[in-house]
């Protein structure tokens, strides 16, 4: 972020400078880069004024406050203001995006028949494997698939003596399919 600082009446010292970028350094979380910044800090008579001028991605936000106080009460409550506005905005870009997902406005969806994916043919068998049906406990068909590079076993249980498929789960676990007779 890159604030220029502009000083009417009234000395600008590091620690107003410092201040002031801290707090609208916090804007950067809700606005899109890249954000220019104009921070106008004046004294007329008894009365702290600071206006806070913001261009960012999506537009421009100014918050100017008025207080007896001192320059930092100023700075303070014009930074809270833009941050409201910064929210705001933020909070906006995020519902059009989901406004647009509601109403339809999506990927468009083209569904294609089975006649015009390879001339309406029958799906092919590409490859094929044998696989040796050895009898063997759950525990035993677990440690042959943690070795395995294939993400299931086929296995013989030998306690019922019927084909079973162990397999590894997305969440690291497994699963059992054992056919009822």
């Amino acid at each position: 972020m890159n604030i220029e600082y502009i000083g009417r009446n009234f000395h600008l010292d590091d620690r107003i400078r410092e201040h002031t970028a801290e707090r609208l350094e916090k804007l950067t979380r809700f606005l899109d880069e890249p954000i220019e910044g104009r921070v106008t800090l004046e004294i007329e008579k008894h009365r702290h004024r600071a206006e806070i001028h913001l261009t960012h991605r999506f537009g421009v936000l100014t918050a100017t406050e008025e207080t007896d106080g001192t320059m930092l009460d100023a700075v303070n409550l014009a930074a809270e203001k833009i941050e409201q506005q910064a929210r705001r905005v933020h909070k906006r870009v995020i519902d059009k995006r989901r406004r647009g997902d509601r109403n339809g406005h999506r990927w468009p969806l083209d569904i294609l028949e089975r006649e015009s994916v390879r001339g309406g043919a029958t799906p092919r068998v590409i490859r094929s494997t044998h696989l040796q049906i050895k009898p063997m406990t759950i525990e035993e068909a677990a440690l042959l698939l943690e070795e395995s590079k294939n993400e299931f076993v086929v296995f013989r249980d030998a306690t019922s003596d019927r084909v079973a498929v162990l397999y590894k789960r997305k969440d690291n676990n497994y699963g059992l399919i054992a056919p009822e007779f």
